[in-house]
């Protein structure tokens, strides 16, 4: 059996991707791990409180390990930061490493060399698939999950917050792929058969942030951003049937 830890983004692809490989008697899933902005104490990209990571990886049953980056790291420091960490999780006894990855050839190939370097192998379990059908399946099997980072070239903030549905994915803007493969949306997983019981949260402020554009002669590129906050448990909120989410905005 292969020995293997999932890359945890929190988001959709990531938890349809985890449900499918736990199916699988191949592997062994024993770690979520995922990288933190250790500044704002936030899960990468997605911009969500470290406390609901570790509501849903409770809720999920299987540890979690935090890999932790500076502000805005430096494709060196990056680097080497992984290097690090993934070397530690090969003296561990991991032998794969498995990640919810669907398009996007040239970061199959970055994600391969380098866990090569440290002689781990990489599974991308929805890889190449229908992304329409995942979707359409990720909802068909009972998870939930709320938009909390969108480009801002396709939506304005009325999207973020939104809660996936076949309504929304039917209505997403021409070029927008219904998994947001491309980057132009990324979610927050709160329910499923992952996971023992919901996870209660707020939807809370909504702000807008620029970075520097990949081509130093392009425009900034800008995303709208939805901030969640973790609720205390209760018995109504982890009752699946009377589960709401509660909006601050």
């Amino acid at each position: 059996m292969n020995i293997t830890y999932f890359n945890w983004s929190t988001g959709k692809d990531s938890a349809l991707a985890l449900h499918e490989m736990l199916q699988d008697k191949t592997y062994s899933i024993k770690k979520l791990v995922t990288t933190v902005n250790s500044h704002y104490n936030r899960v990468s990209m997605h911009g969500l409180r470290v406390e609901l990571l570790k509501a849903q990886t409770e809720a999920i049953g299987l540890p979690v390990q935090y890999i932790e980056l500076p502000e805005q790291p430096n494709m060196d420091d990056y680097n080497s930061i992984m290097t690090l960490a993934t070397t530690q999780l090969k003296t561990e006894g991991f032998t794969h490493a498995a990640f919810g990855d669907i398009f996007l050839e040239d970061l199959k190939f970055y994600r391969e060399f380098q866990l090569m370097e440290v002689g781990l192998k990489a599974v991308f379990p929805l890889w190449k698939r229908n992304t329409k059908q995942l979707i359409l399946e990720f909802l068909n099997l009972g998870f939930k999950a709320i938009v909390v980072c969108a480009d801002a070239k396709y939506f304005n903030e009325d999207f973020v917050g939104s809660v996936l549905s076949l309504d929304v994915i039917e209505n997403l803007p021409e070029g927008v792929d219904p998994c947001g493969e491309n980057g132009e949306f990324h979610t927050f997983c709160f329910d499923g058969p992952l996971f023992k019981a919901p996870i209660p949260f707020e939807v809370g402020e909504k702000t807008y942030r620029e970075y520097p554009a990949p081509n130093e002669s392009s425009k900034p590129v800008g995303f709208w951003y939805c901030d969640l906050m973790p609720m205390e448990k209760s018995d109504h909120s982890l009752d699946r049937s009377n589960f709401n989410i509660n909006s601050g905005s």
